[in-house]
């Protein structure tokens, strides 16, 4: 293979003149003939027994050379790109422009990664979300557990509240006639929850255990039930009983029931460091992403659409293994979203048009400032690997070219230089 020429034709778009050699090309066309001979009905010979040169003979001695070319593409024109030091997104074109024993040349037509610009990277302001725990959060997450370890217990000394659960009989009417679906016998309703219609639970509040009653409310207008919307209803009310939520006292029996900690001191310094591992994890996502968009909007060049489009599939293919992992296929979720597979690529594009750009921004800051992964940072890196993938580290390194591993390095530790070099207050 020889590159005889490589042009830029328009913004990241070259047209590359490539030559494949008589020796190549002839290797192309046995291999396209060993494959297709078998198919070949020849007169005087078993189907798939006819030797080559009768089959040329017949057909003309150009009978393999269009699959002998397609056989030869890929090769031809992954080694050309390199030589011209391209790094190619997408292949648009390819034209054969001479034949023959000798050899073939061909020109391609491809898209190419963009050379974006990218300035005043370091010093990038940002403002960092607050990481102090204070009394208050840990006396919230305290409630929470006390709410998940709460009771109901039974009232009977005073009427029915907001925040109560009533027990109730009732049957409701429109115009004297009672309808569809409006009766219901001991049915737990928490007051206050606004799961009926307005002005319903309201006048449940006040009513004793055993008290029988008549609410009036009013359908809205936009209720579900067409012969509903707007109508005036009564509602016959039966009250059995009254409950209500209670909450576990804060003392060490109930440390001990909810956690491994013997005292309510103990329980709080765990819950504090547990609530600062949290705000921590979350103000770092939070810098990160002001970080990120930073970057991005610092990002310089034109980003072609095949790209874009690539990444978006990429990112239809990871939706797609998330989605197996969770026991649902890609066409059950387009069932239930009511999407279709086009649908989900364009709902991709913006987010992938973001990574592509963050991605190509840490590469250029990688050139720009010179960032090379250490010996040592690529074993580590391979180590940590073969911990989450439970393998042996030569099984990883085999599965993981370590250029493709020093390109991984090289972007993490741009990011590493705009979070070390920026101002962050």
């Amino acid at each position: 293979m020889a590159l005889k020429s490589s042009n830029l034709t328009a913004t990241n778009t070259y047209e590359l003149e490539v030559e494949v050699d008589g020796k190549i090309f002839m290797d192309a066309v046995s291999r396209v003939f060993k494959k297709q001979a078998k198919k070949i009905a020849v007169p005087g010979f078993r189907k798939g027994k006819a030797p080559r040169a009768i089959i040329e003979r017949i057909y003309g001695e150009d009978v393999f050379y269009d699959d002998a070319m397609q056989d030869c593409y890929p090769d031809a024109l992954d080694e050309a790109c390199q030589a011209a030091g391209l790094k190619v997104v997408a292949v648009t074109g390819l034209e054969a422009t001479l034949v023959s024993k000798e050899g073939f040349t061909f020109k391609a037509t491809v898209v190419v990664e963009p050379e974006i610009e990218i300035k005043d990277y370091d010093g990038i302001e940002v403002e960092k979300l607050s990481t102090e725990v204070t009394e208050e959060m840990i006396d919230e997450e305290i409630d929470r557990v006390r709410e998940r370890n709460s009771r109901m217990v039974t009232v009977e000394d005073r009427a029915a509240e907001n925040g109560d659960t009533v027990v109730i009989d009732f049957e409701g009417f429109v115009d004297g006639e009672a309808f569809e679906g409006g009766k219901a016998e001991e049915y737990n309703l928490e007051l206050g929850s606004g799961n009926f219609i307005p002005g319903f639970e309201e006048q449940l509040v006040g009513h004793n255990t055993g008290d029988e009653f008549t609410i009036d409310v009013k359908f809205p207008e936009e209720y579900q039930a067409e012969n509903l919307k707007g109508k005036d209803a009564q509602f016959k009310i039966k009250l059995h009983e009254i409950k209500k939520k209670e909450l576990p006292e804060v003392d060490d029996d109930f440390v001990k029931d909810v956690s491994e900690k013997d005292t309510v001191a103990e329980y709080r310094d765990e819950l504090k460091e547990q609530i600062q591992k949290r705000l921590d994890g979350e103000s770092e996502r939070d810098l990160d992403d002001k970080l990120t968009n930073a970057i991005i909007e610092k990002v310089e060049g034109e980003i072609p659409v095949q790209m874009i489009e690539n990444e978006a599939k990429n990112m239809v293919r990871e939706m797609d293994m998330r989605l197996r992992q969770q026991g649902m296929d890609f066409n059950t979720y387009m069932k239930y979203t009511g999407m279709d597979a086009s649908a989900v690529l364009e709902m991709n594009k913006p987010e992938a048009e973001r990574r592509i750009k963050m991605r190509l921004a840490l590469e250029k800051i990688a050139e720009l400032e010179k960032i090379e992964p250490t010996d040592e940072e690529v074993e580590e890196e391979y180590a940590k690997m073969a911990e989450i993938y439970k393998m042996d580290v030569d099984k990883v390194k085999e599965i993981i070219p370590e250029e493709s591993l020093k390109e991984d390095l090289r972007v993490q530790l741009a990011m590493k230089h705009i979070k070390d070099n920026a101002v962050i207050k």
